[in-house]
């Protein structure tokens, strides 16, 4: 009986029988029969709404409670798109979970969840939790260079990424099934992406104190409690003004150009940079946002840093995953194609590799 599970990936893609009918070519009658378990959908039928809602044809036939998957959005896409893109987001997260279990290499969360409940959250709490995952992860005194790939190898948390209109937003979501998972804005510069990724963070680790079931966005509060959490977390005091001490006794003061160099060092945004010192130096928010629009005009001349090429939507790890599934025969060609969305042609290159390239490293022992 799967017309329950098809009900809800329907509408968790925002689609209405009538959009599924155009999109599928199946009637809305046959779909409203699907759904209400007067009857089942033929193989290719179920194949097509499984691609067309961003599930695997076994979803349908999962026993158990509907599972719990809410994305909480920075700032959600207007229209259809936002539905559009959960869809993808989630989909991705459920491949990252089944690659992990086919190839036994789940690597389990493993971070400093806060206990704190949500009326009892401050600022001053949301920055002592970013000192603990600072000391916890080794983040060093640059923490965001290192961030991204500590919570993907050794933290079990799952980042893609994904143009996301309009510019800016980002999102995450935390599931039994999968875990914990970031979605990050391809469009935005690495340096403002190091930023949104610790933001998410904090709502993963706050997740339990502040989550009702049905916010797509998190309060005004809250938002402001995570950018705490997350400049406390990627520009540590001690080391801001360590770096602006040195700054300073080099020029004998601290000119606009030289913010910039300080924000490479932590590989953030300059505006980040200047709100951290306005809390850190008691300045005016006058003064800083003063400060913020000049940096702006300075941005051709002392913005020294490029851009890499957009980054991929799958981290290394998930492709990685997906070769050694392929290899032990738990994922068909054509799966691992859908998984990596590339074509079948270029998958069946993949299958070509054998055994002998992975052969064993013969180390003596110690």
């Amino acid at each position: 009986m799967i017309g329950e599970r098809l009900r809800f990936a329907r509408e968790k893609r925002g689609l209405t029988l009538n959009q599924v009918a155009d999109l599928s070519a199946i009637g809305s009658s046959s779909l409203s029969d699907f759904e209400n378990d007067k009857r089942q959908p033929k193989l290719a039928q179920l194949q097509a709404l499984a691609k067309l809602y961003g599930r695997s044809e076994a979803f349908f036939f999962q026993e158990g409670t509907l599972p719990a998957e809410q994305v909480l959005w920075r700032q959600r896409p207007v229209g259809d798109v936002a539905s559009a893109i959960e869809s993808q987001f989630v989909q991705l997260c459920e491949q990252y979970h089944n690659l992990e279990l086919w190839c036994a290499e789940r690597v389990a969360a493993d971070l400093p969840v806060s206990t704190t409940p949500a009326e009892s959250f401050t600022y001053s709490t949301a920055e002592e939790l970013a000192h603990r995952v600072r000391k916890a992860l080794n983040l060093g005194d640059c923490p965001a260079r290192a961030l991204r790939s500590v919570l993907e190898e050794s933290c079990g948390v799952k980042i893609f990424h994904l143009s996301v209109e309009p510019t800016g937003t980002a999102a995450c979501s935390r599931s039994d099934a999968y875990g914990m998972a970031v979605l990050l804005n391809t469009n935005n510069r690495r340096w403002r992406r190091n930023f949104d990724l610790a933001h998410e963070l904090f709502h993963l680790l706050t997740w339990q104190a502040f989550r009702g079931q049905s916010d797509a966005t998190a309060p005004p509060l809250e938002e402001k409690l995570a950018d705490a959490f997350a400049s406390a977390l990627v520009l540590p005091t001690d080391a801001v003004q360590a770096a602006v001490e040195e700054k300073r006794q080099s020029a004998g003061k601290l000119n606009r150009s030289a913010l910039f160099d300080i924000a490479r060092e932590f590989d953030v945004s300059v505006e980040a940079l200047l709100w951290k010192l306005k809390k850190v130096y008691n300045r005016t928010e006058e003064a800083t946002r003063a400060d913020i629009e000049a940096c702006k005009q300075l941005a051709k001349t002392y913005e020294t840093r490029k851009e890499e090429q957009p980054p991929p939507v799958r981290p290394e790890r998930f492709n990685a995953l997906v070769l050694k599934a392929l290899q032990r025969g738990e994922l068909s060609t054509g799966r691992a194609a859908e998984y990596l969305g590339i074509s079948r042609r270029e998958a069946m290159k993949l299958e070509e590799l054998d055994g002998a390239q992975d052969a064993e490293v013969a180390i003596s022992p110690a």
